[in-house]
């Protein structure tokens, strides 16, 4: 048997937690309550975090998986994911050698970098309204 068919399981010590995991679920839960009554949407940068060993997969198991994802590819591929609680968001970009860039958590009713930009908008109606114009007459 080769090592790479050796499953390793990474389970966290407390002794050696800093806290991160139930700090940030704290401030999930009170951007929940302020999108809530403001609607006022907030982002948290997972990467600039101090998380000790096993804390982020703890973080990424105590928000779980919700029902919607959806697969980008802009400057490289992003994955955004629901978690089990509505309105909180997990983005993750990469570049195009695969490596995280940015890991965050948006609190919002839908992830901003999902929504089409205006001009995008003007841009994609005028494509359609020149496909749907009649074709300019010729005088041969």
């Amino acid at each position: 048997m080769s090592l790479e068919n050796i499953a390793i399981k990474l389970v966290a010590d407390d002794a050696f937690s800093v806290g991160s995991v139930t700090a940030l679920l704290s401030e999930i839960a009170a951007q929940l309550e302020k999108l809530i009554a403001t609607g006022e949407t907030s982002l948290i940068d997972l990467k600039s975090l101090p998380f000790a060993p096993g804390e982020y997969e703890q973080l990424r198991q105590a928000l779980g998986q919700g029902e919607v994802t959806a697969h980008m590819d802009a400057i490289g591929p992003s994955e955004i994911a629901e978690t089990q609680y509505p309105g909180v968001w997990w983005l993750t970009h990469f570049n195009i050698e695969g490596d995280i860039v940015a890991d965050m958590i948006e609190i919002a009713p839908f992830p901003n970098i999902l929504q089409s930009q205006p001009e995008d908008v003007r841009a994609g109606l005028e494509r359609l309204q020149s496909m749907l114009a009649p074709p300019a007459a010729t005088n041969d």
